[in-house]
C-alpha cells in the first residue's frame, strides 16, 4: 500500500499535456505580440528619420489667392524639403470660376509620388478655358 500512495504523490505534481499546451499557446502569443509591437516602433522610428513631404503647405499658399489662372506650375520645396520637388497643374472644372489644382509631389528617395487635388471657387479669376478665355500664363 505504501508503494501506491507514492506514485500518485509523484503523479500529482506533474503538468497534464493540455496545461503544457496551452501555456506554450499563451506563450507564443505574447511572443508574437511583442515583437508586432517592437516591428511597429521601428518602422515609426524609420519614418521620423525622413520627413513625409505634404502638399498641402502648397494648397494653404494657394488658399489664400484671390485668382486663379489655368496651367502648370513647379517647383521645389528648398531647404525645407531638399531633393524634393513638386507640380501644379490648374484647370477650370465648371464654367462658374470652380477650379481644380491637382498636385504632384515627387520626394527624392521614393519612385511613387504623392497626389493631392483641391478644388477652389475664385468669382474674381480671369476667364478660363470654359468661360472663353484662353487659361494659358
Amino acid at each position: 500500500m505504501k508503494a501506491r500512495a507514492t506514485i500518485r504523490a509523484a503523479g500529482q505534481k506533474a503538468f497534464s499535456l493540455i496545461e503544457c499546451m496551452i501555456a506554450i499557446a499563451a506563450f507564443s502569443i505574447a511572443v508574437f505580440a511583442i515583437l508586432a509591437l517592437v516591428s511597429q516602433s521601428l518602422q515609426n522610428a524609420r519614418r521620423l528619420q525622413r520627413p513625409i513631404v505634404d502638399a498641402g503647405m502648397l494648397a494653404s499658399e494657394l488658399s489664400l489667392t484671390n485668382q486663379m489662372v489655368e496651367g502648370t506650375e513647379s517647383g521645389d520645396f528648398g531647404d525645407v524639403y531638399p531633393g524634393s520637388t513638386w507640380t501644379a497643374t490648374t484647370t477650370e472644372v465648371l464654367s462658374n470660376k470652380l477650379y481644380e489644382v491637382d498636385y504632384t509631389v515627387q520626394r527624392a528617395d521614393s519612385d511613387r509620388p504623392e497626389k493631392l487635388s483641391i478644388l477652389l471657387f475664385r468669382p474674381q479669376s480671369k476667364a478660363g478655358t470654359l468661360d472663353g478665355g484662353l487659361g494659358v500664363k
